[in-house]
């Protein structure tokens, strides 16, 4: 009897016309402008207010065995990689596990307070992949983000379970989901309304 294998689950936060992050991403914005003060305010504001109506999906997101995220995700090259920063989650980041980030710039692994430890992958997503696989054991996997990064394993066929957060703005312009992946079959399993943010989560169908 073969062993339990975790589900590769995506969870992305994205405006009504399906962009994850607005235009001129900065340190002080990181998903970009938005329309809000920074750090994304309207578009992930669902994630800091009114937490007990969503706490079950920031509980779902939060539960990984094991996260990928892209370079820009984890936060942009500051300077030389021969000293470098740890990103802009700060010293105890929410993942509290290991945390695969793609990038071009090789560097030992970082470990965090709480748990997490970033590992620095540079050798491409199915390598990220079968590194998250065997950290995770038969836990599940989430691809943090950003959308480049989802879009690629979308496309390479590699994604399990899309979880979406569709926040009623539009943004016009951005980064965008789905952009560049060829047509996908989805099976909608839940979906749920929330005063701020719509849950939906799609089983990806071969």
């Amino acid at each position: 009897m073969s062993a339990r294998m975790g589900k590769v689950i995506v969870n992305q936060t994205i405006s009504a016309d399906g962009y994850s992050a607005g235009l001129n991403q900065t340190e002080e914005r990181p998903f970009g402008e938005d329309g809000g003060d920074g750090w994304g305010d309207r578009l992930h504001a669902w994630m800091f207010e009114a937490g007990s109506e969503n706490k079950a999906e920031v509980d779902q997101i939060n539960a990984a065995s094991a996260v990928i995220m892209g370079r820009n995700m984890f936060g942009p090259v500051r300077g030389s990689w021969s000293r470098p920063w740890n990103g802009w989650w700060g010293d105890d980041p929410p993942f509290h596990a290991p945390v695969f980030v793609l990038t071009n710039h090789a560097r030992e692994p970082q470990p965090m307070e709480g748990g997490t430890t970033y590992h620095f992958v540079t050798d491409g997503i199915e390598s990220a992949l079968t590194q998250a696989r065997a950290a995770a054991g038969d836990g599940d996997i989430s691809i943090h983000g950003g959308a480049t990064t989802i879009n690629q394993y979308l496309a390479a066929g590699l994604v399990d379970e899309l979880r979406l957060h569709i926040v009623p703005i539009t943004l016009g312009a951005g980064t965008r989901l789905f952009e560049g992946v060829p047509p996908l079959k989805l099976e909608q399993l839940t979906s749920r309304a929330a005063s701020t943010v719509v849950h939906v989560t799609y089983r990806v169908l071969p």
